[in-house]
């Protein structure tokens, strides 16, 4: 509730700056009208934008209040309104001023470019976050390597400097308005002091004290490889089954990437350890990784732990490579016999791993673990609410957490609700950015 009240306030806050500057004193005509909306919009989706970084900036305090799934899901949403502001602001500063001069809008934009040295910034600014959002899409996502999506994302920073710029240069709501201006230095700045604070100042200093290095490599199955990471004071990142890092190894092709993995092995304040399907050029990589590798990383985050439970049972459901912090919670989850019920979904089934750890967890927590094989175009009703409720007959009573690639955590997380689970007892984590 903090973190709207705070959101509602900056928007209240840019509204009313954009008043006291002329807003609706401004207004005389149509043109005028459009003209000051279009600035309106602008600072409205310069403001979204600085939000977009913010939401997945890897903030402690946003990622323990909120948990980087719905921060995820907040990121998407917030930046296609942002994109809109910014579209919006762009066509109706141009019509206004077309309207006003008597110009078509292409003379008119080359008017403007002309005229104004902040608006071709503006243009290559806006035309590097439609860049991001159009890869974003989940039909344009599926297609790009994680790699390129990853980079593509870096020219948001781009954009926010050149917006930045345009502003400086050309708002009229920015220049010869020193309280504007400096609560707009404020909003830049601090989204810039909390980037690097968080991105690269802590992530150095502590990795400095920790001192990780890669300790051991092992082939879990085909396309699929382990990485333990060991160092000194590990018991102090507080890590938890469940949790999340953004991993960087420093070797020489792949320093300059950041990926997110979550532990596959409960910490136990000695070593963590990832487990990796090989998807990308760096995922498909990690398995030449040699032991004494440099390791940086950043969290842990996400709240897919044991702290959300509220139930005396719970129910386990993974698909794919999403059994990693499954796995991590079965063997940290505290609980009697019974109280946890495993599923593993995957489509064929040479795409199990750690099975022989699964069954040994399982057997040692007195856990039901059951595997579902099968692809859902050939057979029907996997994980549908009917199926579910025949593996854990008393899953409405039980919290369940649910972590797979996305269009499986939604899938199921339907079925639950339709087998009686209620929204508040389900614990989700997507593998997706």
């Amino acid at each position: 509730m903090a973190l709207v009240l705070l959101g509602v306030a900056n928007v209240a806050a840019i509204v009313a700056l954009w008043l006291s500057g002329g807003g609706v004193q401004d207004i005389d005509d149509t043109a005028s009208a459009l003209t000051s909306l279009g600035r309106l919009s602008g600072l409205l989706g310069a403001y979204g934008v600085l939000v977009q970084v913010l939401l997945v900036g890897r903030l402690p305090v946003l990622d323990q209040l909120v948990g980087f799934d719905r921060l995820t899901v907040w990121h998407r949403r917030n930046g296609r309104v942002a994109l809109i502001l910014l579209l919006a602001h762009a066509g109706l500063i141009l019509a206004g001023y077309s309207l006003a001069d008597g110009n078509s809008p292409v003379t008119q934009l080359g008017l403007l470019i002309e005229g104004y040295p902040g608006v071709i910034t503006a243009i290559a600014g806006l035309a590097a976050l439609v860049a991001v959002v159009v890869t974003s899409l989940v039909i344009v996502r599926r297609r790009l390597r994680y790699e390129t999506w990853y980079f593509v994302h870096l020219y948001t920073y781009l954009g926010i400097a050149l917006a930045f710029s345009h502003q400086l240069a050309t708002g009229a709501d920015f220049v010869g308005a020193p309280v504007a201006r400096a609560y707009w230095y404020t909003l830049y700045i601090g989204t810039l002091g909390a980037l690097v604070l968080f991105r690269i100042v802590v992530p150095v200093v502590r990795n400095a004290y920790y001192g990780l290095r890669v300790e051991r490599v092992v082939v879990e199955a085909p396309g699929f490889v382990s990485l333990e990471v060991g160092g000194a004071h590990l018991d102090r990142l507080k890590a938890r089954a469940g949790q999340f890092f953004t991993w960087r190894f420093l070797t020489r092709d792949h320093w300059w990437e950041a990926h997110p993995f979550s532990l596959s092995a409960a910490p136990d304040g000695r070593r963590l350890r990832i487990t990796v399907k090989g998807l990308g050029d760096h995922t498909s990589a990690l398995g030449s990784i040699r032991p004494g590798t440099r390791v940086l990383v950043e969290g842990p985050f996400g709240v897919f732990t044991s702290a959300a439970r509220r139930r005396p049972r719970v129910a386990l459901i993974a698909g794919g490579v999403g059994i990693t912090p499954i796995r991590a919670l079965l063997e940290d989850m505290p609980g009697e016999a019974g109280d946890i019920a495993v599923v593993y979904r995957v489509a064929h089934a040479d795409e199990v791993i750690l099975r022989d750890e699964l069954d040994e967890l399982a057997r040692r927590r007195q856990a039901d673990l059951h595997y579902v094989v099968g692809d859902h175009r050939e057979v029907a009703g996997l994980l549908s609410a009917e199926h579910l409720c025949e593996l854990v007959p008393d899953i409405a009573g039980r919290d369940v957490y649910v972590c797979g690639p996305p269009a499986m955590t939604e899938a199921t997380g339907a079925s639950l609700r339709r087998a009686g689970v209620p929204r508040r007892q389900i614990i989700t984590e997507s593998f997706a950015l």
